[in-house]
């Protein structure tokens, strides 16, 4: 374990925790126990897998870091045996996910509660049913029953404005050494330093995306996708997403009523289809820009998904603007959710665009 001559492999710090918090949370399963902690010099990728089946990561790249120094391991290695090394570098370790999210959220200014018990949100409660036993996390679901637009307004509040702000820095010195963080509530006030268990990183599953097989692809805002998903039965065992390629329309002799007769009928381009016990729920959406700004479909597609797996992308697509949904010839489907962009930094001048992707497999009476 020593490392006395070493510089440290990982040293980061940031002025207000909420948006690096919200990434975390997006990928934080209540029942996964661990996530892998991949350093690169870009930045952090961090890997959360649920039952071989799920598999959900957190793309935060090195500039929403105010500081931001990466020393690999092997590159410690080499430059004390003056070697030198052009493969690409990267350090990766395991820590109790949930555990490091309570910590940054131990002044309670990181912008949402890491409760296991915010698995499920108040968007799901049926109406009338005024029990906080399911609520969301912090403010992000709130404006959601309300309907409408609602990531202009949350936005303020989920990553800075006049609220307490709080500071963290964190060190990882390398394998077999804890994570150690210092968090801080503004320059004068309390600081506390904790040391996280790391553990050795173990293979995941790997679930690649193949762009070359890819039977379908869909763009739309994020409030599209999670106020429909708002509106199913939590009791629902399966989902479905259908894509059918467009229909060419003959609309050289038609009256508009004609014309929108003809689109009403044609069989829609993009249908989510849920079965549960009490039966099925199904909205379609036309290829509409404003509804789907891109839309790539050549032949039927249809493929189904474990309801609760689909659920856990909820926390990631609350406050995310844009979803991409895509799925290949086997089923595999790609989640990915653009966050927000991260506040300018001096040094980058202008924000990265961060996203979270979820890929699962389809059940097998589809693949």
């Amino acid at each position: 374990m020593s490392r006395a001559h070493d510089l440290p492999v990982l040293k980061a710090s940031i002025h207000d925790i909420k948006y690096f918090s919200a990434l975390l949370r997006g990928v934080n399963f209540a029942n996964v126990s661990r996530a892998t902690v991949t350093v690169t010099e870009k930045g952090l990728l961090v890997v959360v897998e649920e039952s071989r089946t799920l598999l959900g990561t957190a793309y935060i790249f090195s500039d929403v870091f105010d500081e931001f120094i990466y020393h690999a391991e092997s590159e410690n290695q080499a430059s004390q045996q003056g070697q030198t090394t052009d493969q690409e570098i990267f350090s990766a370790f395991e820590i109790p996910l949930n555990n490091f999210l309570e910590l940054l959220n131990i002044f309670g200014t990181a912008g949402g509660s890491t409760s296991s018990r915010t698995g499920r949100y108040k968007a799901w409660k049926k109406s009338g049913d005024e029990s906080d036993e399911h609520e969301s996390e912090g403010g992000e679901g709130e404006g959601d029953r309300e309907g409408g637009n609602t990531n202009k307004k949350k936005a303020g509040p989920l990553f800075g404005g006049a609220e307490r702000k709080t500071g963290m820095r964190l060190t990882y010195i390398g394998p077999g050494y804890p994570l150690t963080v210092i968090v801080a509530e503004d320059a004068s006030g309390p600081t506390t330093t904790c040391e996280i268990a790391t553990f050795d990183a173990e293979d995941h599953l790997e679930l690649p995306f193949d762009s070359e097989q890819m039977a379908l692809k869909i763009i739309l805002k994020s409030s599209w996708l999670r106020d429909a998903l708002s509106e199913l039965d939590p009791s629902c065992d399966k989902l479905t997403f259908i894509g059918n390629p467009s229909e060419a329309l003959d609309t050289g002799a038609q009256t508009a009523r004609q014309r929108q007769r003809a689109r009403l009928q044609a069989t829609p381009n993009f249908r989510i289809e849920a079965t549960g016990t009490f039966g099925n729920t199904e909205m379609d959406y036309p290829n509409d820009r404003d509804v789907l700004e891109s839309f790539e479909c050549l032949a039927p597609v249809s493929f189904s998904y474990r309801f609760s797996h689909i659920t856990r992308t909820m926390r990631a697509m609350q406050t995310s603007v844009k979803t991409s949904l895509r799925i290949d010839n086997e089923g595999l489907l790609s989640l990915q959710f653009l966050m927000p962009s991260s506040a300018p930094r001096m040094n980058s001048g202008g924000g990265t665009s961060n996203f979270i992707e979820f890929r699962c497999l389809a059940l097998e009476e589809d693949a």
